[in-house]
C-alpha cells in the first residue's frame, strides 16, 4: 500500500507516519496488501519537507519494515500509483491563518480557524486549491482514496466530493476523543462502547453511548464528578449538558458561549494562529540547523502545542488544563490508520466520518456531507442511521451548511456576493455591514 501526505512539510506528519510505524505486528507484516510500503511527501515548501522527512527518518530508525520515504517534486509525481492521498495542507501557511483571525477580530466577531468569519476566509482561499488537486487525482490516479484533513474539513470534503465522489472521505480527532474522553468518564473501556454522533464537522453531538446494549449517556451527563473529569464536561459545565441532553463537540462552546470566547480572543495576547506561527518558525529553523536533533526538537514542540489546543474556550470557560491522556497523539492519525486498513482489508469498521449525507439526516441534501457514524468495507464509508437531531440542532445545522455552500460557490466563482451571503448567513457574524468590512479587510476577491 502507498500512501501520498499532499502538506508533506506539515508539522502534524511524523503523527501519521509514527501510526504506520505503530501498526500491530498480527496486521501489519503478515498482510502485505494492508501494510504501508511507501509515504510520499508533497509541500510546496521543500525546505519544510526535508526537516519533516529528518524526523521521519529518525522515527523508522531501527524499525524493521518502516514504509520507505520519499519527497516528490510535483504533485503529478507525488499522486502517480499512490494507493491513498491523505490531504492536510494549509493554503497560505500560519501567516494566513493569523489573517483570518485578526480580520474578523477587528470587525468585532471571532476570529478562529474554522469556525464563524475566520473559517469561511480560510475556505475562500483553500477550496480552490483543494479543487485543483482533486482533478489531477481524478486524472492520474482514479482509482486512489483521498482522505482530507485539511480545515475547514468539512467544507472542503464537500467540494472535493463534487470531483471525486465517494472517493473522498473527511476525518477529524474531535468526535474520536469525545468518544475516548466520555467512555472513560462514564467507567468504560472506550474500545467496547458502541456510540451515536451526528453533525457537520466541527459542529456535532455524541447522541448515545452503548455498552452491551445500555446507554451510559444519561447517567454520565446526570453525574457532576464524572463531567468534571472530562474536557468537555468541564468546558460545557452541567446543566447545560443535561439541558441539552447529548455531548456536544468541543467546538460548539464557540456558538453557546459566543460572547464568552469573543471576548477571551480579543483579550489574549496574541490568537492561536500568531502562536503556531511563532512557534512552527522556532521548530522549523532549530531542526534545520540540527537534522540529528530534529525529532526531539519536534516531539518537545508538540507537547507544547498539545497543552495549548482549546486554550481560548478553556480560558473563557474556567476549564483548566487540558487532559494528559489528550497529550498522547492518537487522534486524526489513528483515524486515518483505521479508514485505509478497512478499505484496503475489506474490513467492516465502524468510525466517526465526513461522508455524503445519503439520507442520514432528511433535511439535507443527498449529497451534502455530514459527520457521522459511518461503517467501513472495502466499496468506502457508508453513513449508518442515526437518531435524527433536534430541532434546535438541526436549524444550526441548516444555516452553517448553507454558509459552507456559499463559501464554495464564492471559492470557485470568485462572486463577491457569495462570500458575502456566506459571512452575513453565519451566526457568529449576523451583521451585512460587519460581512461587507470583513471582506474588504481581507481584499476578497483579490
Amino acid at each position: 500500500m502507498r500512501l501520498t501526505i499532499i502538506g508533506g512539510g506539515g508539522f502534524r506528519v511524523p503523527l501519521v507516519y509514527r501510526a504506520l510505524l505503530t501498526a500491530s505486528p498480527e496486521e501489519s507484516p503478515d498482510r502485505v496488501n494492508q501494510r504501508c510500503t511507501e509515504v510520499t511527501l508533497f509541500d510546496r515548501d521543500q525546505a519544510r519537507t526535508r526537516v519533516i522527512a529528518s524526523v521521519l527518518a529518525a522515527q523508522a530508525a531501527g524499525v524493521p519494515g518502516a514504509p520507505a520515504v520519499r519527497i516528490a517534486d510535483d504533485l503529478d509525481d507525488a499522486l502517480r500509483g499512490a494507493d491513498f492521498v491523505f490531504c492536510a495542507m494549509r493554503v497560505g501557511g500560519t501567516a494566513g491563518r493569523v489573517r483570518d483571525e485578526r480580520v474578523p477580530l477587528a470587525a468585532g466577531v471571532l476570529g478562529q480557524e474554522t469556525v464563524g468569519a475566520g473559517g469561511i476566509l480560510y475556505g475562500l482561499r483553500t477550496v480552490p486549491v483543494a479543487l485543483e488537486i482533486a482533478d489531477r487525482m481524478r486524472a492520474v490516479a482514479p482509482d486512489a482514496w483521498l482522505i482530507n484533513f485539511t480545515n475547514p474539513a468539512g467544507m472542503v470534503t464537500e467540494a472535493m466530493s463534487r470531483r471525486l465522489g465517494h472517493r473522498v472521505i473527511g476525518i477529524c480527532d474531535s468526535p474520536v476523543g469525545l468518544v475516548r474522553r466520555a467512555a472513560r468518564a462514564a467507567g468504560a473501556d472506550p474500545a467496547a462502547v458502541n456510540f451515536g454522533y451526528v453533525g457537520l464537522n466541527h459542529l456535532g453531538w455524541l447522541q448515545s453511548l452503548t455498552l452491551r446494549g445500555r446507554d451510559l449517556l444519561p447517567g454520565l451527563l446526570a453525574d457532576d464528578a464524572a463531567l468534571a473529569s472530562f474536557e468537555e464536561g468541564r468546558l460545557f459545565g452541567g446543566e447545560w449538558l443535561r439541558a441539552l441532553g447529548s455531548l456536544p463537540n468541543e467546538y460548539l462552546y464557540y456558538y453557546y458561549a459566543a460572547r464568552e470566547t469573543l471576548a477571551a480572543a480579543r483579550a489574549a495576547s496574541e490568537t492561536r494562529g500568531e502562536y503556531l506561527e511563532r512557534q512552527q518558525c522556532a521548530f522549523f529553523a532549530e531542526a534545520a540547523r540540527t537534522p540529528g536533533r530534529a525529532l526531539e526538537v519536534w516531539e518537545r514542540a508538540r507537547l507544547e502545542r498539545e497543552e495549548t489546543y482549546g486554550a481560548e474556550a478553556r480560558a473563557a470557560s474556567g476549564g483548566g488544563e487540558r487532559d494528559s491522556c489528550d497529550l498522547e497523539g492518537g487522534g486524526y492519525e489513528r483515524v486515518a490508520l483505521d479508514l485505509m486498513r478497512a478499505i484496503a482489508g475489506d474490513r467492516r469498521t465502524r468510525l466517526i466520518l465526513n461522508v455524503r449525507n445519503g439520507g442520514a439526516v432528511p433535511a439535507l441534501p443527498d449529497d451534502a456531507i455530514i459527520e457521522t457514524v459511518c461503517e467501513v468495507d472495502g466499496t468506502g464509508a457508508h453513513p449508518v442511521p442515526c437518531v435524527l437531531p433536534g430541532l434546535a440542532e438541526l436549524g444550526l445545522m441548516l444555516q452553517v451548511k448553507a454558509v459552507e455552500r456559499a463559501t464554495i460557490e464564492a471559492a470557485t466563482t470568485r462572486s463577491r456576493g457569495a462570500a458575502l451571503r456566506a459571512l452575513a448567513l453565519h451566526p457568529l457574524v449576523d451583521s451585512t455591514a460587519v460581512a461587507s468590512d470583513i471582506l474588504t479587510s481581507a481584499a476578497w476577491p483579490a
